[in-house]
């Protein structure tokens, strides 16, 4: 299966690289510099793979000749399964799927990594809303087994096995979701995020303390809080405002995470969240 892949970010570099061990992979972005950067952090990931001895050195080459870039959007107009992972902002979304729709062959399944938005609003930017599907991957991608395969309202079931069957292709492990507000572990996990941020807020405990918490007496790998900077907190207040707006006031975001993301101190990714980086 030839698979495009719409964004050159964290998340379409993982995924890219993820599927290129078994299919041909066409990662787009506008921009050459970032397609040349995620080529070359891809690389990177693998060559440590390598060294610690988890994949061969052919298997690395394999991978990296089923991955080419494109900076014109008519680069994956050929491509059977185009897999949108720009930001997470509703109207870039359905401006991307009117562009795919209008482009690519009629067969082809549209599918978007969104993390909580409605998988019915983006496919009916097209005319192909059958076809249109949510494949929700965690990052970091190659590490992370788990992949949300989400039904919207019109999808079909046939587009709903082919997209499980994608995953399963290349080690992942599927599950098959409904369409609702945050689909399963976003809904979960989320608002448990938005929950430690109010204990910090509150003086309850140290933000090292809530995270140990955490791990300790819940078995959590990571705590809540270095978690929120791992996804980013721009990236969880966009997921808890789309929960508020479609399941009410208990899924309201906390005002201090409001007031880091306007502060852009954002976690990993600008060096500054509820940890130093």
């Amino acid at each position: 299966m030839k698979i495009g892949v719409i964004g050159s970010g964290i998340m379409g570099s993982g995924i890219a690289q993820t599927l290129a061990v078994a299919h041909e992979v066409v990662l787009r972005d506008i921009s050459s510099e970032m397609l040349a950067k995620s080529l070359k952090g891809i690389e990177k990931n693998l060559s440590r793979s390598v060294e610690k001895g988890k994949m061969s050195q052919t298997d690395m080459n394999a991978i990296l000749a089923n991955i080419t870039t494109s900076s014109d959007i008519r680069g994956i107009a050929h491509c059977d399964l185009i897999i949108e992972a720009a930001t997470e902002n509703v109207a870039v979304k359905k401006s991307i799927f009117k562009e795919l729709d209008d482009m690519c062959k009629p067969e082809a399944i549209l599918a978007t990594n969104t993390s909580s938005l409605s998988i019915t609003e983006l496919a009916m930017a097209t005319k192909r809303p059958s076809q249109v599907i949510g494949m929700h991957f965690f990052n970091p991608v190659p590490l992370m087994g788990l992949v949300e395969v989400i039904s919207g309202q019109l999808t079909s079931a046939e587009v709903s096995d082919t997209v499980r069957d994608v995953a399963l292709s290349v080690g992942k492990s599927p599950v098959i979701v409904n369409e609702a507000p945050g689909f399963v572990v976003n809904r979960i996990l989320i608002p448990m995020i938005n929950e430690a941020i109010g204990c910090f807020s509150e003086g309850v405990a140290s933000a090292q303390d809530i995270d140990t918490a955490m791990k300790l007496g819940a078995n959590h790998p990571l705590g809540p809080l270095a978690l929120a900077d791992l996804i980013g907190l721009d990236v969880c207040l966009a997921i808890m405002d789309t929960l508020f707006t479609e399941l009410g006031e208990k899924y309201k975001p906390h005002p201090l995470l409001k007031k880091m993301v306007r502060a852009n101190l954002l976690g990993r990714k600008t060096g500054l969240g509820f940890f130093k980086y």
